[in-house]
């Protein structure tokens, strides 16, 4: 297993006349995951797009299991889930499944396999557009698992879901992680911050630290993720 399943250097993302991320670098080590945390707007979805190969005007260097970000060979390697569902509406939680499979080259068998992972059984044959919220987000996490992946990468995966389906996924994430695949899971809900192994603290556009929970919060000399955030902040803007 390579060392890394992702490497960032200098990345820079222009969107207008506007900077958004200001020269990012990190390493997201192979079968772990790892928390982007960040308020909204901070950049987060700026940052998980360079890293699929889906942003613009990008700068810098971006590897994904050893090739460059985008990459037709990381066809199939990678599962993404958006803010927003990627499921049809339309079809049925199974017939989403199966259509994504066969665009995969995915057996269909995993259906079954994903379905049961992110707990929809009972609501297989029901239409994404007749589900809750929460649903349709685990619906697309579904399809993001066929086959899979040696690479998630999870948009705020968890908003919108009870604390008991957050905590069932989260133990989903480590499974994955225990058995070679590498998560990034971006949120902006700080309490999430000491499920992951390692930690991405941003705002503006900049990386505040990347670092594990516990040194964060002994560094920050606190037992709180958020208040360690506020403590990064302030030795920031009191550095310039």
């Amino acid at each position: 297993m390579m060392k890394n399943a992702v490497s960032c250097r200098d990345v820079v993302v222009v969107r207008g006349d506007r900077e958004v991320l200001h020269g990012v670098g990190f390493d997201l080590r192979a079968g772990t995951v790892t928390g982007l945390l960040g308020p909204s707007g901070c950049g987060k979805t700026t940052l998980i797009r360079a890293i699929v190969g889906l942003q613009a005007r990008v700068t810098g260097d971006v590897s994904v299991l050893g090739q460059p970000a985008g990459a037709p060979k990381l066809r199939g390697r990678i599962g993404y889930v958006t803010q927003e569902p990627s499921v049809y509406g339309d079809l049925t939680v199974t017939e989403n499944l199966r259509f994504f499979a066969a665009v995969l080259g995915v057996e269909p068998a995993d259906v079954q396999r994903v379905i049961e992972a992110v707990d929809l059984t009972t609501h297989a044959d029901a239409r994404v557009d007749q589900l809750s919220g929460g649903q349709r987000s685990r619906a697309s996490l579904a399809a993001a698992l066929l086959g899979s992946p040696e690479l998630l990468v999870l948009d705020e995966p968890t908003v919108g879901l009870d604390p008991v389906l957050r905590r069932d996924l989260w133990n989903l994430f480590h499974e994955l992680a225990d058995v070679g695949a590498t998560l990034l899971v971006s949120s902006h809900v700080m309490d999430e911050a000491s499920r992951c192994d390692r930690l991405l603290l941003m705002r503006e556009g900049e990386l505040l630290a990347d670092d594990t929970p516990d040194a964060l919060l002994t560094s920050a000399g606190t037992a709180d993720i958020e208040q360690a955030f506020l403590t990064l902040i302030d030795r920031k803007a009191g550095a310039r």
